[in-house]
């Protein structure tokens, strides 16, 4: 009977890097497939909001798939559309990811866009009021949702007063209130080279990857956030992953 579990004993091969600037990079290289997965993560979340910018982190989510300097947002989802490949994105209380996945062969043309999407965003007026009235329309639906409910009420209740408690999505105060300079303010003060964790899985290189990520974020000037927190699940992994190189 074969054994479809993997063995404990098992060796992956998982390395890190260390930017010259802060950011991180960690592979996982699994030469038995042929795609790529690819994750841009920030340390910032719901929990890093005040009361009065409550859903912004969600908001920037959504905005920077509004078009860069670079691409429209047509063109945002057709590069990725067009190699057969997804491209997604999801705000939690205390990260937000943009992730990608295709065939290795399409490795650097994917990351090119995530990493323009992540680094170029434009913020114009037209767009977020535009995405003011979407991200109300998905506050309603969800609203409308139980399980959503019982979920918001439990947190709210067991981190009373805390960011912990508020809602991901934040509220249709806050979110009416959101313009130009608090987003670009925000966005900012948090997706800073020190903030950030660049991921991969699949068939590639470690080296190939540090290329690229060396190619679109090193020259990023290194920073510390305007409210530093130790982040614990961002924090540099040390041993048995190689160190910094």
């Amino acid at each position: 009977m074969t054994n479809l579990t993997a063995s404990a004993t098992t060796v992956r091969d998982i390395e890190l890097t260390r930017l010259k600037n802060g950011v991180r990079v960690i592979t996982e290289v699994m030469p038995h497939v042929r795609s790529v997965s690819v994750g841009v993560w920030v340390g910032t979340g719901s929990r890093r909001e005040s009361p009065e910018q409550n859903g912004i982190t969600h908001f920037i989510e959504h905005m920077l798939f509004k078009g860069t300097s670079n691409r429209s947002a047509e063109e945002i989802a057709r590069s990725v559309d067009s190699i057969g490949g997804n491209l997604d994105a999801f705000t939690a209380k205390e990260l937000v990811c943009y992730n990608t996945k295709v065939l290795d062969e399409h490795l650097s043309q994917a990351f090119d866009v995530l990493a323009d999407l992540v680094l170029n965003p434009m913020f114009r007026e037209e767009d977020i009021a535009k995405e003011k009235g979407v991200i109300l329309e998905e506050l309603k639906m969800e609203e409308d949702n139980p399980d959503y409910l019982v979920h918001e009420i439990f947190t709210a209740n067991f981190w009373k007063d805390h960011p912990l408690g508020k809602p991901i999505l934040g509220t249709k105060e806050t979110i009416k209130r959101f313009d130009h300079e608090s987003v670009e303010h925000y966005y900012r003060s948090e997706y800073l080279p020190s903030n950030t964790l660049i991921t991969a899985a699949g068939r590639l290189t470690h080296e190939g990857l540090v290329d690229l990520a060396r190619k679109h974020f090193e020259s990023l000037p290194p920073g510390c956030c305007i409210c530093p927190i130790q982040r614990s699940m961002f924090a540099v992994v040390e041993p048995p992953w190689p160190g910094p190189k």
